[in-house]
């Protein structure tokens, strides 16, 4: 029963603060697009004559969006058009239960994972819930019986199959080179430094493979420049026959994508909550310097460094969505087979040679 209750408290803290963050990030949005494009950005919405630099139109879109008609077309399947959007959010707000965000944390006798879901095979989890959340797009662009929206059904589709084969086999060299899809072993393991000085995080180990992974997630996300299931300058998208917080919730969806890209990325490549010379007891130095202090405390330094490596994640991604134009249908197909595809392989490869004739997985 108390285990029980610790894991609902976890996922109570993960819910709250993805949401909360998936809400900053309109904002953010906005305010990110206007200092790039010399604008002043949100600054509408005020409370009592208060604007607090826009913050409080994350308060006004969803009441806007809860207060507005929820149309569905005469012709539209009705059941189908209502859960499209319901298992878009549930499959990326399901993801986030296998991500470590922090090591153990002791109370007394009692040792606290900092994950909701401890699950040994984590990625797999994480590649089935984000591959399954596709589905929510592709339901909602045949239920709305809107040609437009069945073709950014169907540019989805094919969006997928061709990203996330390269995706899936650009982390087969990080599970090689650690030796586990756990995520909480694979991020124990990079606490490992090299010579003493260089922590052996993934964008040490693998490089290529971030490359290939950023490259291949961000079109996970479905945004700029890999927008093209909703290109709105072009056939508006699958959710075009989508109005109130069913929209707003597809909307919500590529925020809440955006951040577990930026969690994985984290947990992968940048050590997820390890920071370097930091040990359960404390910091321990190379020179022979050492600080030391209570768990606790080292328990929140690593929460501290897995939330600041994610926003920055989520700051160049918001970067990329306005620097970047999007990708036509044909160059994208072409990036992700002609591309991503075979240097995923070919990494693959050389990182099973190198392990073979210089060393074995940590």
């Amino acid at each position: 029963m108390e285990i029980l209750v610790i894991k609902v408290v976890l996922a109570g803290m993960v819910f709250l603060a993805v949401l909360n963050l998936a809400g900053f990030h309109t904002w953010v949005e906005r305010k990110q697009s206007a200092l790039i494009q010399d604008r002043i950005g949100a600054n509408r919405a005020s409370i009592f004559g208060f604007k607090a630099l826009g913050l409080f139109h994350g308060i006004a879109d969803p009441i806007k969006l809860f207060t507005k008609e929820d149309i569905v077309p005469a012709g539209a399947d009705k059941t189908l058009h209502t859960l499209a959007p319901f298992f878009s959010v549930f499959f990326a707000l399901v993801t986030f239960a296998a991500i470590p965000f922090g090591d153990q944390l002791i109370i007394g006798e009692r040792v606290i994972n900092l994950q909701v879901a401890s699950i040994n095979a984590a990625l797999l989890f994480i590649f089935a819930m984000l591959s399954l959340g596709v589905y929510g797009v592709i339901l909602a662009g045949f239920a709305s019986r809107n040609n437009y929206a069945i073709m950014g059904g169907l540019r989805a589709t094919a969006q997928m199959i061709s990203y996330e084969i390269a995706l899936g086999i650009s982390i087969v060299g990080v599970i090689m080179v650690y030796g586990t899809m756990d995520l909480a072993e694979l991020v124990r393991a990079q606490g490992y430094m090299i010579g003493g000085w260089v922590p052996m995080w993934g964008i040490v180990t693998q490089p290529v493979a971030f490359i290939v992974f950023l490259t291949a997630a961000l079109a996970e996300t479905k945004r700029v420049p890999f927008d093209l299931p909703e290109a709105e300058s072009e056939i508006i998208g699958y959710f075009v026959e989508y109005s109130g917080m069913k929209f707003g919730m597809f909307l919500l969806t590529d925020f809440l994508e955006t951040i577990v890209v930026a969690c994985v990325a984290t947990t992968l490549f940048f050590g997820g909550w390890q920071v370097p010379f930091l040990l359960p007891d404390g910091f321990h130095f190379p020179w022979g310097g050492e600080v030391l202090f209570a768990n606790w405390f080292y328990a929140l330094l690593g929460v501290a460094s897995f939330s600041i490596k994610v926003l920055i994640f989520c700051f160049v991604f918001m970067q990329i969505r306005w620097t970047l134009p999007r990708f036509r249908y044909d160059q994208l197909m072409s990036l992700g087979w002609k591309g991503l595809f075979p240097i995923a392989v070919a990494n693959t490869v050389l990182t099973a040679i190198v392990l073979v004739f210089f060393g074995e997985s940590t």
